[in-house]
């Protein structure tokens, strides 16, 4: 990344960098949906700031901001530009506070301005499931963190869980991913792991014509009868690959948000892990290994923040204090 680059240092630049990012075919209404370039004008004199439209079919004024996260900022444009490239090009992501010294401004600022990054990030309307006719998907579950509530077994009787006296994955935050190899991956964060709730996921986010890999986990059994092939590796015996039988690619995508978290994040609050899914979903779905740059990965944020608000109050909607 060039810092020199016009974008992170003048308004203008950041502005007309945007305008292009999301009107690339002209100009188009925020609030009537009005794309004809004959009326829409720019407002120009004393009385207008620079960037300001008019639609003559709805007579509202628009900026490149509005109907976007950013509407409604005071945060210069060039600032906004360089922060969402730079939680683009930062692999394992980046911290409120480094944002806060980089960008000069204050840190619940740039925390805020983190969480609104991450909305733009999160999928729109998903296209269809992953996987095909010939494609292999992985699924697996992972556990970080610590749940603000502690679920346990009806099996039990009420007792959490425990293995050899250590900490279960009952207390902790539960995550289940499928990544299609050589394409996406989608993350989500069911309230428990259980079988239901991971048979639901699994079935509603990929094609029955896929061949599905998982490790032994009883959360994937009974599967077999929805796919065209459901195979699995067993870890409990040392067995990692078998043939083209593996889940190494899920492992690596784990391995890449754990480190960030840990790294880079240190804390998340069980509200916002859906955010930071979406954050490292976005990275990992934009990847260089798919034609990506630092440049076009960005490119895809700018356009990802058209018809998406996140409020402070909605951002940090339980209360606490702000991490990450």
């Amino acid at each position: 990344m060039n810092l020199s680059d016009p974008r992170f240092n003048d308004v203008a630049a950041a502005r007309e960098w945007l305008e292009n990012q999301r009107w690339a075919d002209g100009r188009v209404c925020p609030h009537c949906g009005n794309a004809d370039q004959a009326k829409i004008k720019a407002l120009a004199g004393k009385a207008h700031r620079p960037g300001v439209y008019q639609c003559n079919e709805c007579r509202e004024q628009f900026t490149v901001t509005v109907g976007t996260v950013m509407e409604r900022s005071k945060i210069p444009l060039n600032k906004w530009v360089m922060g969402m490239h730079l939680m683009a090009a930062s692999k394992k992501g980046m911290s409120a506070h480094q944002l806060h010294r980089m960008l000069g401004v204050t840190y619940k600022t740039a925390w805020f301005m983190a969480h609104r990054i991450r909305a733009a990030m999160a999928p729109g309307d998903v296209s269809g499931p992953l996987g095909g006719e010939g494609k292999i998907v992985e699924a697996d579950e992972t556990y970080f963190g610590k749940t603000e509530e502690t679920h346990v077994s009806p099996q039990r009787k009420g007792k959490p869980f425990t293995k050899k006296g250590k900490n279960g994955p009952s207390n902790k935050l539960a995550i289940v991913s499928l990544v299609e190899r050589g394409g996406s991956v989608r993350s989500f964060h069911p309230a428990v792991a259980t079988k239901v709730a991971v048979t639901e996921i699994v079935k509603g986010n990929i094609a029955k014509e896929s061949k599905l890999f998982t490790d032994e986990s009883r959360l994937y059994t009974g599967l077999s009868a929805h796919f065209g092939e459901h195979s699995t590796v067993k870890h409990s015996v040392g067995e990692y690959v078998r043939g083209e039988v593996h889940s190494n690619t899920i492992e690596g995508y784990f391995s890449i948000f754990k480190r960030g978290m840990k790294g880079i994040y240190q804390h998340c609050a069980e509200k916002h892990l859906h955010r930071y899914l979406a954050e490292f979903d976005f990275r990992y779905n934009t990847r260089t290994k798919l034609g990506y740059s630092d440049y076009e990965r960005s490119c895809q944020l700018a356009k990802g923040t058209e018809g998406k608000r996140l409020t402070y109050r909605r951002a940090d909607a339980a209360g606490g204090c702000l991490h990450g």
